[in-house]
């Protein structure tokens, strides 16, 4: 996912590449030409490529364009995102267009892994390569851990792993660690099974309510671009966290001379 700023050939050709799959945001000057419509709402277009690698024997790629609007506090904005698969039964225009919107919960997971799952100044120790490497896997498969159990304990009470504190799952787990050390006979499955359900239940006391009264004032501390200084009366008045509505376009293709 990329925001509109990020729109280039270049990059949605590179990730098609990679064997990524691609969702982002396009600015409003670029025009796309409906080949064919969705039932969704969507439609089929092209992407051109630049000068550059149009000279370097690139060609015009499919793309899904998705037009919806989003109504906040009553005023409309129009949105426009491309999407590599055209499968309108598995990724319908909705689905897409609220998950556009949750794709900053990844500056929470970079928050996870360099403030509290590190812990330290330095995130990498090693000097060499390989034992780089050997660390940063090391690094993502802890966090895939920690987020793997909160996801399992939100799958018990039926509520979004988001809701569960990923600081606090840190620390039971960091608890829970010389407890299961004590388990003499690990092929004893009824004791894992009991050592396992406690710590799901652990996690599970750690539900935090949903974020609400969240305040991002356009000012800064220190007065160094256009927006103004930032003030005690900037904090903590942020309003309460509006319901997204989204109603979809509906395209007629256009055949063309």
């Amino acid at each position: 996912m990329w925001d509109r700023g990020l729109h280039s050939f270049k990059m949605f050709n590179a990730a098609i590449k990679k064997g990524c799959h691609v969702l982002g945001r396009v600015p409003a000057h670029v025009k796309f030409e409906v080949v064919k419509t969705f039932p969704d709402g969507s439609y089929l277009s092209w992407i051109a490529p630049d000068g550059k690698s149009r000279k370097k024997g690139a060609t015009r790629l499919p793309v899904r364009v998705i037009e919806y609007i989003v109504e906040e506090d009553g005023v409309e904005k129009v949105y426009r995102l491309i999407r590599d698969l055209t499968d309108i039964v598995t990724f319908p225009a909705q689905l897409l267009a609220i998950e556009y919107h949750q794709r900053w919960e990844a500056e929470n997971t970079l928050d996870e892994l360099k403030v509290h799952l590190n812990g330290r100044k330095i995130p990498i120790r090693s000097k060499n390569p390989r034992e780089v490497i050997q660390e940063i896997y090391g690094w993502l498969l802890g966090h895939y851990c920690i987020r793997s159990l909160m996801f399992q304990s939100a799958t018990v009470a039926g509520i979004s792993p988001l809701r569960l504190s990923f600081t606090g799952s840190l620390q039971v787990l960091k608890r829970a660690v010389p407890e299961f050390q004590r388990i003499e006979n690990k092929t004893d499955l009824e004791l894992v099974n009991i050592y396992y359900s406690w710590f799901i239940w652990e996690i599970l006391e750690l539900e935090i309510p949903p974020p609400q009264q969240r305040s991002n004032p356009r000012v800064v501390k220190k007065t160094r671009c256009k927006f103004k200084s930032k003030k005690r009366h900037n904090r903590g008045n942020g309003t309460t966290k509006q319901r997204l509505s989204f109603r979809i376009f509906k395209t007629v293709a256009i055949g063309c001379a």
